[in-house]
């Protein structure tokens, strides 16, 4: 009878023979093991940082902050563009796309803006860091490391072996939502003195709830359509943008509404 290890062994290596071998080759790709290292230090990082940093002074990262923020916008700029332009020079359709995988300079545009979507939410693992490291210890929520956390993962597996095709979608949605995102970021970076300016932070929830909702609708829409394109991935989609609506909507009602509420 097959052992436990032996079962773990061979789903690793089916792992590694079944991706997309135009990606294989790139960072952080070809094997599981490296992204699960980096999220298991995560996790250690939530864990032990607090504690370290109990006794501590809040770290003064302002210039960092305006650094990071303001690239993540540049960064957030490109990707969107590439999403945007690729798709249409290809003439993607948005109610179903197969993914590329011919090595076709355009197919391989996709392919690579697909893995700077996946290492952006490796580096965005530093906005977690960042608050422990100013003991803003509220802002680690279930709904933040959640977010944060699968993000990695669901965007190895897309890298790995989906490179485009409709979750070009996701990518574009939500790079435009982190490049108003970072900006709300970066602004309030700059100091106190930008705040009678930033009066829109609950605006930035609502933006991330349709972006989910219009997600949901499109990936509801190729569950029940003849399309080629993975029905398992549109099943784990679907089902993960469900509970990213739960969560964020209870966000936005703890936030803004019940909070008001309490106010008056």
């Amino acid at each position: 009878m097959e052992s436990t290890w032996q079962r773990v062994e061979s789903m690793h290596r089916w792992i590694l023979e079944n991706g997309d071998k135009r990606t294989d080759p790139w960072l952080l790709v070809y094997s599981p093991v490296p992204i699960i290292c980096i999220f298991l230090c995560y996790l250690v990082v939530i864990w032990i940082g607090p504690k370290l940093m109990k006794h501590k002074e809040p770290v003064n990262l302002k210039a960092v902050l305006i650094v990071y923020n303001f690239a993540m916008v540049g960064l957030s700029i490109y990707m969107f563009h590439e999403f945007l332009v690729t798709s249409w020079l290809a003439n993607y359709s948005y109610l179903c796309q197969p993914v590329d995988y011919t090595p076709s300079p355009l197919g391989m545009r996709m392919a690579s803006v697909c893995w700077w979507f996946f290492f952006s939410k490796v580096i965005e693992l530093s906005d977690t860091i960042f608050f422990i490291l100013r003991k803003k210890n509220s802002q680690l929520t279930f709904l933040h490391v959640y977010h944060h956390g699968t993000m990695i993962f669901n965007w190895w597996a897309g890298v790995k072996y989906l490179a485009g095709g409709q979750s070009f979608f996701i990518g574009l949605l939500n790079t435009f939502v982190h490049i108003v995102m970072y900006s709300y970021y970066g602004l309030a970076s700059l100091g106190p003195h930008m705040q009678k300016y930033l009066w829109w932070k609950r605006y930035l929830t609502s933006l991330q709830l349709v972006q989910f909702v219009l997600l949901t609708i499109h990936t509801g829409y190729n569950l029940f359509t003849e399309c080629d394109f993975p029905d398992s991935m549109n099943a784990f989609v679907f089902a993960y943008l469900v509970s990213l609506i739960m969560l964020f909507s209870n966000f936005y009602y703890q936030s803004y509404i019940t909070r008001k509420s309490k106010k008056s």
